[in-house]
């Protein structure tokens, strides 16, 4: 494994709990250099021969989005239908061409300000940010320069990897997390695209867009119709709605395994994204961050408890019954299995039992 990096020119912020200091982060033998200054150093930054590759999560996410995008595909046929008699052939290739776009610079620009509410760094934030990048892909042997650092204005620790070359930090990441600590994460979001797992999801994400948006439609219809009261319109509404159900069910019976892999589906892609959550973590600490990503780990998981502490008074009833707070708290538990089934990131304990085997040398 390689020897993790240090970086003793940008201390630990200050309220840092973390164990040891900026001292206990120098490598033996490190003479106090910045990370850009090692590459300098370095020489030739050896890249990988293949920068970008494909694993079994990223498939899996693919294959897992194959019943919700034939179930679009089968929308966009019948509108491609309705508005093009004599080409509906060419709305269904425009629309299976349309996945390009996840790898058009302009696009994914877009993407990242008006979809992930991104903006690009300040002279300030660059200068701090870049170094730490190119330390951590010149360790993974990717050209960095391939990618673009955005920043996302929140004030929770928190970082993505998006479309094929967006990497997104939050503020307050780039605030309060020691150098080592943000290479770490950085590592972590590279390994996302090293591995296919960002252009998979997006590429999943947006061949389900038609079917979702019939589905938001449906669901609208159906509230619409509750709110309206007894009359002529109501009746009319109710007559849509049964035809509209009838359509509906014919479909299901019709197709039913699609509508069973549409119902399997949320819960088999959250599995998969834990997995990916893993390699992601695996790839960073290969590189050498493992010690500074557990650290990070451990701040996530204390701010996570904090805000659940002070959100549980705010929740609290008074007068309460025994009854009453056994019911629940019956639902609570059967809510956060149903969370835990459909969350996308594995629990704090799990990702660091998956880091121990890295930290062992700390």
């Amino acid at each position: 494994m390689p020897p993790l990096p240090s970086y003793p020119g940008n201390p630990r912020p200050a309220g840092d709990q973390s164990t040891g200091g900026p001292e206990a982060r120098l490598v033996p033998g490190d003479s106090g250099r910045a990370p850009h200054e090692d590459l300098r150093r370095r020489g030739r930054v050896h890249l990988a021969k293949w920068q970008r590759g494909i694993d079994a999560t990223a498939v899996g996410q693919l294959l897992l989005c194959l019943p919700s995008s034939l179930a679009s595909l089968g929308i966009v046929a019948v509108l491609s239908t309705a508005l093009l008699p004599a080409m509906e052939w060419a709305g269904i290739l425009m629309w299976v061409a349309s996945g390009a776009m996840a790898f058009h610079r302009p696009t994914e620009r877009a993407v990242a300000r008006h979809l992930l509410k991104l903006r690009h760094p300040t002279p300030r934030e660059r200068t701090r940010l870049e170094p730490l990048w190119r330390e951590v892909s010149a360790r993974a042997g990717v050209e960095g320069r391939a990618y673009e650092l955005w920043i996302e204005d929140s004030d929770h620790l928190n970082a993505l990897a998006a479309a094929g070359h967006i990497v997104g930090v939050t503020r307050f990441s780039l605030n309060h997390l020691a150098d080592d600590q943000m290479a770490a994460v950085l590592a972590h979001e590279l390994g996302h695209h090293v591995r296919g797992h960002a252009w998979s999801s997006l590429l999943g994400q947006w061949y389900a867009l038609p079917g979702r948006l019939a589905w938001s439609a449906v669901r609208r219809l159906v509230r619409l119709v509750a709110l309206l009261r007894p009359g002529r319109t109501g009746c009319a509404a109710a007559a849509l709605l049964l035809v509209v159900g009838i359509c509906l069910a014919l479909i299901v019976l019709s197709f039913w395994f699609i509508a069973l892999a549409l119902v399997v589906a949320p819960y088999l892609l959250a599995a998969v994204a834990r997995r990916a959550e893993l390699r992601a973590d695996r790839h960073a600490a290969a590189a050498g961050f493992g010690p500074p990503l557990a650290e990070v780990l451990h701040m996530m998981h204390t701010a996570e408890a904090a805000s659940e502490r002070a959100t549980a008074p705010a929740l609290s009833g008074c007068g309460r019954t025994a009854a009453a707070d056994k019911g629940t708290s019956a639902h609570s538990r059967e809510q956060s299995f149903s969370g835990r089934l459909l969350s996308s990131h594995p629990d704090y304990f799990t990702r660091l039992h998956h880091l121990a085997p890295y930290l062992n040398g700390r």
